[in-house]
């Protein structure tokens, strides 16, 4: 008996953090804590499990880095467009944005046509605040290809003119945007601009749009987006009501 104790005692500790490490829907906290060992077996089956496809890709981290000593390794012999190429998108995974710029910068001297290159180095330079920079960038891929990547790169380049002063221009290209893209990423940099010009209402209604998706989605959808989830609910409690 005492087993079984402590065994629904660890069953609530691991769905209790868990909980706070993934922040699912708030319910789940009552359902884990006043249904007891039940209720965080159930949270485990209806949450956990599903996620881990998600925790699959936390172990994609040491790979990844080894990879990374690799292709360092190979750039000293071999300093190829393709080879830089890899090794930026590598870093740019791994979250080190400066030495991935450093390395599509690299890529970019030796053969400048790619519009994936300067996408990848426009996405590490937003990461470090170089909207100026990066606004360049995905102009170059937005004239080549205005739906690149489902159109991100155009969402990404209104953000870029959102951040360097250019607010007309932010403002019609995340309306043309928005109009064909249900990005939450777009959504929520639409909003965040909306929120900074004043414009309340219009800034509340988009960061209640990322939230309005949440119902009608598949759990493994729900479970990639919980961060716009999360961010866009922080913004709609700093905004006015």
């Amino acid at each position: 008996m005492r087993s079984l104790l402590s065994l629904g005692v660890l069953l609530q500790v691991l769905a209790v953090l868990h909980f706070i490490k993934r922040r699912p829907d708030s319910y789940w906290l009552f359902i884990i804590i006043f249904l007891g060992p039940l209720g965080a077996l159930i949270y485990i089956f209806m949450e956990v499990i599903p996620d881990l496809g998600l925790l699959r890709q936390s172990f994609e981290v040491f790979p990844r880095r080894k990879r990374i000593r690799m292709i360092e390794a190979i750039v000293q012999q071999n300093p190829s467009p393709g080879n830089f190429e890899e090794l930026g998108d590598l870093y740019l995974d791994e979250g080190n944005d400066a030495q991935a710029k450093r390395c599509y910068d690299k890529a970019i001297a030796s053969r400048a046509d790619l519009p994936d290159t300067f996408h990848r180095r426009g996405i590490a330079e937003t990461h470090l605040g170089d909207f100026q920079a990066a606004a360049a960038d995905f102009e170059y891929v937005v004239s080549r290809d205005p739906k690149y990547d489902s159109y991100r790169a155009a969402g990404l380049l209104a953000h870029a003119y959102a951040n360097t002063g250019r607010t007309e221009e932010a403002d019609r290209l995340f309306r043309e945007v928005t109009a064909k893209s249900t990005a939450s990423e777009t959504y929520f940099n639409y909003a965040t601009f909306l929120a900074s010009q004043k414009r309340t209402a219009e800034a509340r209604e988009w960061a209640e749009n990322i939230l309005d998706k949440k119902p009608a989605m598949p759990g493994y959808l729900r479970r990639r987006e919980r961060p716009w989830f999360r961010a866009a609910g922080a913004l709609l409690k700093r905004l006015p009501g």
